[in-house]
């Protein structure tokens, strides 16, 4: 018991997903409420009052939910759903993840442009490599991740990244250790199970932030 204790404490409380139903920890899973016209509310922060109704972070199973009506059968009532939910709940995870990066700059734990982050590895002071999903393959390779899992982060847009660091693109970025590590490899890992325009980043330009 001591050991299940440490695990819940360590992972947080598990949750069960409506449209797969597999359990796992809240924090891979999206959490929506009934609001008081019976539409059905993401609560990406897991703030909003009510009962919690819980979808894994990915969108197949998003969709899913919505299709089978599963969350009027979650919340044992007549809902509506919101058109374009994945969609809604894909942006508000999305911002998430830039407030995050934007707060982790303001505190000094974040930092963007190549030769800091360069700078930052050959220090051994880099937790987290994040790097722009359209930046160039081969521009990217010239920083490697830290050793290790949920060390490197390279889906968001070069756009997305600029707008947590006040620039208008950032191809480069990185983490130190600290407090704000954790929440933002987290959120990051939820965007990328609902993303589906990874695919579609391409650009093919060497380019380098500074």
């Amino acid at each position: 018991m001591a050991r299940g204790g440490r695990k819940e404490e360590r992972d947080g409380p598990e949750r069960r997903c409506i449209a797969t139903g597999d359990s796992q920890p809240a924090r891979g899973l999206i959490r929506f409420v009934v609001g008081p016209d019976g539409q059905i509310v993401p609560d990406v922060a897991g703030k909003l009052p009510g009962r919690g109704i819980w979808v894994s972070a990915d969108r197949a199973a998003l969709d899913l939910a919505v299709k089978k009506k599963l969350f009027a059968r979650a919340a044992r009532q007549a809902v509506m759903v919101p058109e374009g939910l994945a969609d809604l709940v894909t942006a508000l995870v999305r911002q998430r993840v830039i407030d995050l990066l934007s707060l982790a700059r303001k505190s000094g734990q974040a930092i963007a442009g190549y030769e800091k982050c360069r700078e930052l590895a050959m220090a051994d002071e880099m937790a987290v490599l994040i790097q722009a999903a359209d930046g160039s393959p081969r521009g990217k390779t010239k920083l490697r991740p830290p050793e290790g899992e949920k060390t490197y982060i390279d889906w968001l847009s070069a756009q997305e990244l600029g707008l947590a660091f006040g620039r208008e693109h950032v191809i480069h970025a990185a983490l130190r250790a600290g407090g704000l590590r954790r929440p933002v490899v987290e959120e990051a890992a939820r965007l990328a199970g609902l993303r589906t325009d990874i695919g579609g980043y391409a650009t093919g330009e060497d380019k380098t932030d500074a």
